[in-house]
């Protein structure tokens, strides 16, 4: 499994490409980059993923999937985010075009498959009603649940403090610590540095 990190939009976001045996997919699409158009040469696109639907994750979810021709999956819970697209630009005086409708919803419980490997889907709301974190071997693709020395803001619509650190002490402390953190802003951590050194993380 290759795990490409490609950064974006005025919110300085990361966005993900996973790829395995010739498979690939594209996760929160918040511009197409250079790195993500090369990161999917010559792979099959399966899927479009969103984690959670703020502008900075999706805005580009549109020209992701007109130029791979696949299909866009997220929570169902994220939805009236997706149709508030334009809405969510308005607030912080950035153009955002519609998203497609998504092909299909993906929950907690749910696997995602990219050539032979296969990732657990974990609900963990909080920084958005129905924000998913994606679990393979040894890392996590989190979204913006948890950062490196921090965690994802609450004070956004649908936002919930209480709910996201149940959901960081339920789905995230109970992995190893040695697993790696891959989050939607700024550089990959591990939960055991998290778990010692976040300060919103201590006494969880």
């Amino acid at each position: 499994m290759e795990i490409i990190t490609y950064y974006g939009t005025p919110f300085i976001t990361n966005g993900y490409v996973l790829r395995d045996s010739g498979e690939a997919i594209i996760i929160d699409p918040g511009e197409i980059t250079e790195t993500m158009k090369k990161a999917i040469e010559g792979q099959k696109v399966t899927m479009v993923l969103n984690t959670h639907c703020h502008i900075d994750h999706c805005m580009a979810n549109a020209e992701a999937v007109a130029m791979t021709g696949a299909p866009l999956v997220l929570p169902e819970a994220e939805l009236p985010l997706l149709h508030a697209m334009p809405q969510q630009g308005a607030m912080f005086g950035v153009p955002v075009p519609p998203s497609p409708e998504p092909d299909r919803f993906i929950e907690a419980g749910d696997t995602v498959t990219v050539g032979s490997v296969e990732l657990a889907v974990r609900s963990a709301p909080g920084h958005s009603p129905g924000h998913i974190i994606l679990v393979g071997d040894g890392f996590v693709i989190g979204g913006d649940v948890l950062f490196r020395g921090s965690i994802g803001r609450t004070d956004l619509p649908g936002g919930s403090y209480e709910q996201l650190m149940e959901s960081i002490r339920t789905q995230l402390l109970t992995l190893p610590d040695e697993t790696i953190v891959y989050s939607g802003h700024g550089p990959e951590t591990t939960i055991g540095e998290e778990r010692a050194t976040n300060p919103f993380l201590q006494g969880l």
